[in-house]
């Protein structure tokens, strides 16, 4: 077989495991849920450029859903019976400056709108640490929304506030009194800070136990989202377990538009 072949073979091969391009949508009746944190320029040599979408591609991205027709929903919208077709909830976790700089701006320029899983103790070096060998340095030193940009957010319209603990706790190395106050301190808090009772909870790095599931509905939250790459059902079976889709910062539209559906770009994620 001549080598030109067998490379294209591989390239090919390559490319189907990558893109996965081959592989049916999701039914597009089930809203997509996806997941963001930032939307700034990359910083050369670092760890997490995938959580930093840029800013042009981030207005490619809403702009190609507006086109599409899909309704922007808040994430207590989820668990609506007769969502919108197709329908779509943008989330961006943690609270960083540039969700108000960058983001902002694009989703007012298409009529789009957002929810926000913000930490409340936002001034204080909270973890990033999903695994002890993991520095909290590089997303430490990432600016974060003050109380007031938030009310600046909150006051357009566009942003719904949701819980995401006080601290950007990972609940597993918590007992579960911790856990509890992690979870309901970032509902009150929200309250008292900004008059907003947030409706939905999303687990920091995605960790989580059913018991956690089960604190989070007992502090009043109506629905929780993980870090399951998936598209989720409509109604949601488990409205504590809610998968969204990663977008990642090193795609381009070639992955958002596969990860639109099926929920990941690849076979692997």
């Amino acid at each position: 077989m001549p080598l030109v072949l067998v490379l294209l073979i591989l390239v090919l091969l390559w490319f189907s495991w990558r893109y996965a391009w081959w592989r049916p949508a999701t039914d597009w009746s089930r809203p997509r849920v996806l997941m963001y944190h930032m939307v700034c320029h990359h910083r050369p040599g670092t760890r997490f450029n995938k959580l930093r979408v840029l800013p042009d591609e981030f207005r490619k991205q809403v702009r190609w859903l507006s086109r599409k027709g899909f309704s922007f929903l808040h994430a207590s919208e989820l668990l609506s019976e007769l969502p919108p077709v197709p329908s779509v909830c943008l989330t961006f976790d943690d609270g960083y400056r540039d969700n108000l700089l960058e983001a902002d701006r694009i989703l007012a320029d298409f009529g789009g709108k957002a929810t926000l899983y913000l930490v409340t103790r936002r001034e204080e070096t909270w973890s990033s640490k999903k695994k002890e060998h993991h520095s909290d340095d590089e997303l430490a030193a990432e600016p974060k929304l003050s109380d007031d940009e938030v009310r600046t957010l909150l006051a357009t319209g566009r942003w719904e506030l949701g819980g995401h603990t006080t601290t950007h706790a990972n609940l597993s190395k918590l007992s579960t009194e911790e856990a509890r106050r992690e979870i309901s301190d970032a509902r009150s808090d929200h309250e008292e800070r900004f008059g907003r009772i947030p409706p939905t909870f999303a687990y920091p790095f995605g960790i989580y136990q059913p018991d956690h599931c089960k604190l989070v509905e007992e502090a009043g939250y109506i629905a929780a989202v993980t870090t399951h790459p998936a598209v989720m059902s409509s109604p949601p079976g488990q409205p504590y377990e809610i998968p969204r889709v990663k977008i990642s910062g090193k795609d381009g539209m070639l992955g958002f538009k596969l990860r639109m559906r099926g929920g990941k770009r690849g076979l692997s994620k």
